[in-house]
């Protein structure tokens, strides 16, 4: 897409302020007919639109957004994704845009295989959600020149615009408020390093920690999926520690409801032996029977930000650049017990 016309840019070009090129083009008084009509002549040339113009234009033009997904994150449980998918269709939708979605796959990322939506060009705009292979990642980017938005992930090269859920204060938020019920023996459920997510949320929960006095153990920090494909591995993972806190916060509902069986299976109930707190407050209906404290993650207002600023970017409009972090709330249910 052709780079936006600015006034800078008119200004620049025949020696003038942005101030003058401002007047001319909206017709105030303070400027010569002769310089006035050299600049709008010279905005029709270079094909300023006036941003009230843009605006409107961009309501009304109807454009394609491609959107990415891991498979693993649309297979067995993994729902949560498949619901932001959803959100984000519906974001466009409501803009008059078509939505596509193409599922990447195990062979896609191992042999760089590129999504139909970017070799056959069918798209103006591309959405991922989650996380890609970095190699991949790198590739199918430098495959295409159409604007990128990342959703639930942020790029560390910084290199791309994201829209992520608060993972760090969440987790903190989560933490402290098992601490404030009376939990000072509390694991962390997640696989760091897995997901940009996991961690930060991990990070959280040793914010917490850390400001109340507590500490943790190397034990008391379980894993719950593999690494090489990112699937939860409720076989070989989720290892139930030999001396048990008494709270486990996990980085997801799912994992939280996995752990809240294992739990049951070991004879423990939850919240009256152990109290059990999750993230995101989307959970697999039939994976847990008891109603679960979190911090749910706005998935709404994520779809909105993510579908509104890629049309700004399709379209040359100014857009909030960079990471935005979207703020979520902590709902609290009745897997976590008071400690008197």
């Amino acid at each position: 897409m052709a780079k936006s016309v600015k006034l800078a840019d008119i200004a620049e070009r025949l020696g003038v302020s942005v101030v003058t090129v401002s007047k001319a083009l909206s017709g105030q008084k303070g400027v010569s007919e002769k310089m006035r009509d050299q600049i709008i002549a010279l905005a029709d040339e270079l094909g300023y639109v006036q941003p009230s113009v843009a605006r409107q234009m961009a309501r009304t033009v109807s454009y394609n957004i491609g959107v990415l997904i891991r498979e693993n994150y649309l297979g067995g449980y993994a729902s949560f994704y498949w619901q932001m998918y959803q959100q984000a269709a519906q974001s466009a939708v409501e803009r008059g845009c078509f939505s596509m979605l193409e599922v990447v796959n195990i062979r896609m990322e191992k042999e760089g295989l590129l999504p139909k939506l970017i070799s056959e060009n069918k798209i103006d705009g591309l959405i991922i959600i989650g996380e890609l292979n970095e190699k991949y990642l790198q590739k199918l980017t430098g495959a295409t020149e159409v604007p990128i938005l990342f959703m639930d992930y942020m790029d560390r090269n910084q290199k791309f615009d994201c829209v992520i859920p608060d993972s760090f204060y969440g987790g903190y938020r989560v933490t402290d408020h098992l601490i404030g019920m009376g939990h000072k023996r509390i694991a962390y459920v997640g696989t760091l390093g897995a997901t940009g997510s996991i961690t930060d949320r991990y990070l959280g929960y040793m914010k917490a920690l850390i400001e109340n006095g507590l500490t943790t153990r190397p034990e008391w920090v379980i894993e719950d999926r593999n690494g090489k494909d990112g699937n939860i591995d409720e076989e070989n993972k989720l290892v139930l520690p030999k001396e048990m806190p008494t709270a486990f916060f996990c980085n997801c509902d799912l994992t939280a409801g996995i752990l809240i069986k294992k739990l049951k299976s070991a004879g423990y109930r939850v919240p009256e032996d152990v109290s059990v707190a999750g993230f995101d407050d989307f959970i697999y209906p039939g994976v847990c029977d008891i109603d679960l404290t979190t911090y749910a993650v706005d998935i709404s207002s994520m779809a909105h930000i993510t579908v509104s600023t890629l049309i700004k970017k399709i379209s040359g409009e100014h857009y909030r650049k960079g990471t935005q972090v979207v703020d979520g709330k902590l709902i609290t249910r009745k897997s976590v017990k008071h400690l008197r």
